[in-house]
């Protein structure tokens, strides 16, 4: 494994307090971050692996929604507070509340469910998009750029990104459509436990969601005084897949307005499959909007 995978996995294996009220205690690392605020998707793979905690291995996670209530420091440690709220005869249901200092940061709720068989289908990923190795990765893109985030995002980050039509760090060029598709995939291997790479999905689930809102406006992340911050973030897991692998994240924003704007995706796996599902509303503002419009 290399260091960004290893940083991933260090982050995910949460410790256990051993404190029982009504409620399971667990602790975990804040991975460093360029500005000082944790990364949104960090927080939630680990509060959904604190909920996977205290449910049955053989009962995965199929839906979660969550509210970002603070920035979390970086600099700190995370504490994890899960109440079992529901354990039904093929469900289960956990809130998992994440604090820093005494104060919390952000408020989920997800839900667990034993493996079933019923009706099944679903829509057909995008056919006209290039493959992941006909595309720059983001270190090739940020080569030579110094800046702290332009180097995290470069060389610091388990997964490789890359963007169809172009990735927006520096600018945005070609249409200003609020429609685009991320390859992501994790640096390195990571064990056959398939919970782990269904909280490593909701991880790097956060890393581009807000970005169709940007390229809508033809705003790039490079832009003075942009303000962009997730409010919130609903996953549903529809099947199992690895992270390691290729996967194709689709994503549109249908509306944005008020100082706020919502993305949608969809993730794939190489040969088709859809493996889950995303919506995000996110805070954007920008010193002058006249401007992009």
């Amino acid at each position: 494994m290399n260091g960004p995978i290893d940083g991933l996995l260090s982050t995910l294996d949460l410790t256990d307090t051993g404190a029982r009220t009504n409620e399971d205690i667990f602790t975990g690392p804040s991975q460093w971050a360029p500005m000082g605020r944790v990364f949104g998707g960090q927080v939630l793979a680990q509060s959904l692996v604190a909920a996977q905690r205290t449910v049955p291995s053989d009962r995965p996670v199929h839906s979660m929604h969550g509210y970002f209530l603070r920035p979390g420091d970086a600099s700190e440690n995370i504490t994890f507070s899960v109440d079992r709220i529901h354990d039904g005869r093929s469900f289960s249901t956990r809130r998992t509340q994440a604090y820093q200092a005494g104060k919390p940061i952000l408020s989920m709720i997800a839900s667990f469910q034993e493996p079933d068989d019923g009706v099944a289908h679903q829509i057909e990923m995008p056919s006209d998009l290039p493959d992941p190795e006909s595309l720059p990765s983001t270190a090739d893109v940020l080569a030579g750029v110094d800046h702290p985030a332009a180097r995290h995002w470069a060389s610091q980050r388990p997964f490789d990104v890359r963007h169809s039509p172009s990735p927006i760090y520096l600018d945005v060029t070609g249409d200003r459509s609020p429609h685009q598709a991320v390859w992501m995939r994790a640096f390195g291997r990571l064990s056959d436990d398939l919970n782990q790479h269904r909280a490593a999905l909701a991880y790097a689930s956060d890393y581009s969601i807000l970005e169709p809102i940007l390229r809508a406006h033809g705003i790039a992340w490079a832009t003075p005084g942009l303000k962009i911050a997730s409010l919130d973030h609903a996953m549903w897991w529809h099947r199992d897949a690895r992270v390691d692998e290729w996967l194709l994240y689709v994503q549109e924003s249908p509306t944005a307005g008020g100082g706020r704007g919502l993305s949608t995706g969809r993730i794939f796996t190489r040969d088709g499959v859809l493996v889950a599902s995303v919506a995000q509303e996110g805070m954007v503002r920008v010193p002058d909007p006249s401007s992009f419009d």
